[in-house]
């Protein structure tokens, strides 16, 4: 059955069975994107040997699944919105268990690469796709803090069963079988979602510019390898000519969309303060947590020497303390405002950061996993509550749009986060390495090993036992400082963002909300659902 709405908003009613349903399956490539996200650096040593990749190839088997994400989220999310969620959503589905099937059994790195990028261009349909349908599923505003909660929830168990399922994989199987993960949540997911899940799409939008698109493609991706190069090899010419020419021709696509009827982006959003305001927390607080992220875990390996398997048994306290705290948000959001709510719990995840200032490079796990479960039950509200105001500030035909620009900041706030915090954690490290070593460490070992962790950790392989650790232990004491430092730098980041968040951030309760979201009253909605 087709209702559709010209001139009418959409009225907020309960969802019911169907939706709660449908909302089982949308969790599914929720949940497989997580852990596709992790899976492949525990598989890395595996497919090194069987694939034997040069250096470069190995970089673009790690870094082209999160480019092309980046790339093509905001084409995606604007697609869907036109020619159909549900529809895009399938799609999606199904190239990404054949891009998953053609990495499993990939016979050179050639042939891994490409089907990472594809897999990163059918991951750029899934997420978006989820979470707009999600905010048309349940227009309740109450019902749908809790379906989002449910959605971040699922993400967050992603990240946390990525590691262990992928160590207990590679103890048994070949390297593929990290990515045949994927290929039984999508087959069930092709066959569930046209029974559980209504179509949703924009009846008037108008056609796809494809000058729009090259151009947010020309932006993101030079943007977002330009920091990654910054952060891997520090200021260089072609990283900053590239971040330069993206950020140039990011300008030139805002100032396109701006006089489009139907553009890619719906620029007027930004007008929105909550819209604005929830994007620019979100992409900051991703920012610290993924700068930090990526030294814990270089840190449980390269410090502690745990095993990937073990690295990440230690870190699922923290991933059960964000399921916790997404799964407990909506209910406390039925009773404070949302401003409070993230201000408070950012100040939490602040505490958390300064417990991490205290870890030290001898025994310091625990600190370590008490620290990041506390930023951790303090990141979620933010998650779950910003991802809600981001959307809900959308009007329901635009709902797409606005869930690939939330997407899209976080692949931002990765890697801006990746790169600003990763640059001051490797200076304050080769700073702490700048003394020299007894003399019986050869000077080759010990000049490389003042370039990072995982260089020294090379060089003391094969030297004897107090060799070794003459070179190793001042290379993990410089290394923990770097942590401690970029910690610091995350809790006053953090707070900052505690306060703009109270002060910013609407005071509103979602039971006070009114029937659109703010600024959409008075946008013609033009969405068809179509139920099958």
């Amino acid at each position: 059955m087709s209702t559709e709405s010209p001139h009418m908003p959409l009225p907020r009613q309960p969802a019911g069975p169907r939706e709660w349903l449908g909302l089982a399956v949308l969790a599914l490539p929720t949940l497989l994107l997580a852990m596709d996200a992790t899976v492949l650096y525990l598989a890395v040593p595996h497919l090194s040997v069987a694939l034997r990749p040069g250096g470069s190839e190995l970089l673009w088997i790690a870094d082209i699944y999160g480019f092309m994400i980046a790339g093509f989220l905001v084409t995606m999310g604007t697609l869907g919105d036109r020619i159909g969620r549900r529809k895009l959503l399938m799609i999606g589905a199904a190239a990404f268990g054949v891009a998953s099937v053609l990495a499993a059994y990939s016979t050179s790195p050639q042939m891994l690469i490409a089907a990472r990028a594809l897999l990163g261009m059918a991951g750029a349909t899934l997420m978006p796709s989820t979470l707009a349908l999600i905010t048309n599923m349940f227009r309740d505003p109450r019902q749908r803090g809790t379906a989002i909660a449910v959605w971040v929830t699922c993400f967050s168990a992603g990240v946390a069963l990525g590691p262990v399922l992928g160590g207990l994989l590679l103890q048994a199987f070949w390297w593929g079988s990290v990515f045949l993960l994927g290929v039984p949540v999508m087959v069930l997911l092709l066959v569930t979602a046209p029974v559980l899940l209504p179509e949703y799409r924009d009846t008037q939008a108008g056609r796809l510019d494809l000058t729009s698109v090259v151009l947010s493609l020309a932006a993101v991706l030079p943007v977002i390898y330009g920091i990654k190069e910054l952060a891997k090899g520090g200021l260089a010419v072609l990283p900053v000519a590239t971040l330069t020419g993206g950020l140039v021709l990011g300008v030139l696509f805002v100032h396109r969309q701006s006089g489009l009827a139907s553009p890619l982006v719906d620029v007027t959003l930004f007008r929105n303060r909550s819209f604005s305001a929830a994007l620019g927390i979100q992409l900051l607080s991703i920012a610290a947590l993924g700068g930090v992220y990526l030294f814990i875990t270089q840190y449980t390996q390269l410090v502690e020497g745990l095993s990937p398997l073990k690295a990440g048994l230690w870190l699922l306290p923290a991933a059960g303390a964000l399921i916790l705290a997404s799964a407990l948000t909506p209910a406390l959001a039925r009773k404070v405002p949302a401003a409070h709510i993230i201000g408070a719990s950012l100040a939490i995840s602040a505490v958390g950061y300064l417990v991490l200032t205290q870890v030290d490079s001898v025994s310091g796990l625990p600190v370590l996993v008490t620290g990041f479960v506390i930023v951790y039950l303090g990141i979620s509200p933010m998650f779950v509550l910003g991802t809600d105001l981001i959307v809900g500030a959308a009007p329901p035909e635009k709902a797409g749009s606005a869930a690939a620009m939330s997407e899209t900041s976080t692949e931002f706030g990765v890697a801006l986060g990746v790169a600003v915090l990763g640059t001051v954690g490797t200076a304050v490290y080769r700073d702490r390495m700048t003394g020299t070593f007894p003399s019986e460490v050869p000077a080759r070992k010990a000049e490389s090993a003042r370039d990072s962790l995982s260089d020294a950790t090379a060089m003391a392989d094969g030297l004897p036992s107090r060799l070794h650790d003459l070179l190793l232990d001042p290379a993990r004491a410089a290394f923990t400082h770097g942590l401690n430092t970029i910690s610091a730098i995350s809790a006053l980041l953090v707070a900052a963002l505690a306060l703009l968040a109270v002060r910013l951030l609407p005071r509103t309760r979602p039971d006070h909300a009114t029937t659109e979201p703010s600024g959409a009253a008075d946008i013609e909605t033009t969405t068809a659902i179509t139920g099958s």
